[in-house]
């Protein structure tokens, strides 16, 4: 039990890095559309202009709509 909470110290502390784990140059490569977690971008693109558009009072995105979700 002693080896086994040791070992398990060791790989919690090994987990703590000072270097950050993306480089600055790979975060060219990491924001590549095709690094997207989603399944239909188009769709995705299509809600987030609707909900921008039904919260522009609020500024919830980018651009700011008259508020009544009308496209």
């Amino acid at each position: 039990m002693r080896k086994l909470s040791l070992l398990l110290i060791v790989l919690l502390l090994g987990a703590c890095a000072t270097e950050p784990w993306v480089r600055p140059y790979e975060r060219e490569a990491l924001a590549d559309p095709l690094m997207s977690f989603s399944q239909d971008p188009i769709a995705d693109n299509v809600r987030t202009h609707v909900l921008e558009v039904r919260e522009g009072a609020r500024g919830a995105g980018e651009s700011h709509g008259g508020g009544c979700g009308c496209n």
